[in-house]
């Protein structure tokens, strides 16, 4: 690759707007053309990136000699749109979900890995100051045996836009939209543990859903054994009276200590992570204010270096998986339970 990777955008909501912003800002890749159904916004995105191109056409993206395209539209088109890319030879970046099944995923994974191109999606968590700590601490052993990460991500407003709360769009309700980036921090730090049970409880306005899939879900509460004999225990939800904006954590014990990600004062963004010993707790890390921006700086980082398919993709498959079985979970009594290997008994 010549120069600065040539990144198109696809999709200038909030987050697409921000991440664009960030690449922008980092001078690590050059803006090249911007794409929303809403030409008006992609002419004000535009308008902060000298020389892109922008209009309402997919087929723009597909126009200007791109290296990569960052994806962030509903759900439901993800799939269709990273074949698209990753068949014209331009790596992707995509906004979680990557697919609303293992299905779609496995087969976008399966797509970049044959193009041979980079592919990547926007877990942001992992990129928190002091989570790469956390991570080295629960696989050296200096928290003794790991037996419970326990996560939370409590929404007190949900989704502002109709199609999350349709399954057929989404691919589910608070846990693919919020668990999914605790589910897959949980993941890495065990670095992609092997389940052996996985139980779920999902609820639609009080109600039990019990394997229905005609509604998302707005309170979710799985747990995932773990063959090492942990337990990850992940609750969220959309629209619960908290008593403040948002509740943010995860905490990984063990038999010698512990640590966590959680948030200050019911904020989004303002993270903290820390080590637990005892009664006592110490910072892991200062406070970032950019941890959000991090994952897609570094995938255009990457990108400039190589544009091959990084094996790393392969466990957003995993992670899709464990998110269809704690769907289908609710629907079985007593949960799913798996041989070792992660297939069904």
């Amino acid at each position: 690759m010549n120069g600065l990777p040539r990144i198109g955008f696809l999709g200038m909501g909030w987050i697409g707007r921000s991440r664009m912003e960030a690449v922008a800002r980092s001078g690590a890749a050059r803006v090249a053309a911007i794409v929303d159904a809403d030409p008006s916004r992609a002419r004000e995105a535009a308008a902060l990136c000298p020389g892109a191109t922008c209009g309402p056409e997919t087929a723009l993206l597909l126009e200007g000699d791109l290296d990569g395209v960052v994806i962030a539209t509903p759900s439901a088109l993800h799939a269709e749109q990273c074949h698209t890319f990753l068949g014209r030879g331009i790596a992707v970046f995509c906004q979680k979900p990557l697919g609303r099944t293992a299905k779609e995923t496995a087969s976008i994974v399966a797509e970049a890995r044959r193009r041979d191109r980079l592919l990547a999606t926007d877990f942001c968590y992992r990129r928190v100051a002091g989570m790469d700590g956390v991570r080295d601490l629960a696989l050296s052993g200096a928290l003794g045996r790991v037996v419970l990460v326990d996560a939370v991500f409590h929404n007190a407003y949900g989704p502002d836009k109709p199609w999350f709360r349709d399954p057929a769009l989404s691919g589910g309700g608070c846990l693919m939209d919020l668990g999914i980036h605790l589910l897959d921090l949980a993941a890495w730090i065990l670095d992609f543990p092997t389940a052996v049970r996985v139980t779920s409880r999902l609820h639609a306005r009080g109600e039990r859903l019990r394997g229905r899939r005609d509604h998302v879900e707005d309170q979710a509460l799985v747990e995932i054994d773990l063959a090492s004999g942990a337990v990850i225990r992940l609750a969220c939800s959309w629209n619960l009276p908290a008593g403040r904006d948002a509740v943010i954590s995860l905490s990984v014990y063990g038999t010698e200590g512990g640590a966590a990600l959680r948030n200050r004062e019911g904020s989004f963004y303002d993270l903290v992570v820390e080590r637990y010993r005892g009664t006592s707790r110490e910072p892991l890390a200062t406070p970032c204010t950019d941890w959000q921006d991090r994952a897609i700086v570094d995938w255009v980082l990457q990108l400039g270096r190589s544009s091959g398919f990084d094996p790393e993709a392969e466990r957003l498959t995993t992670v899709a998986e464990l998110l269809d079985l704690a769907y289908e979970a609710d629907g079985i009594d007593g949960g799913i339970e798996l041989r070792a290997a992660g297939s069904r008994t």
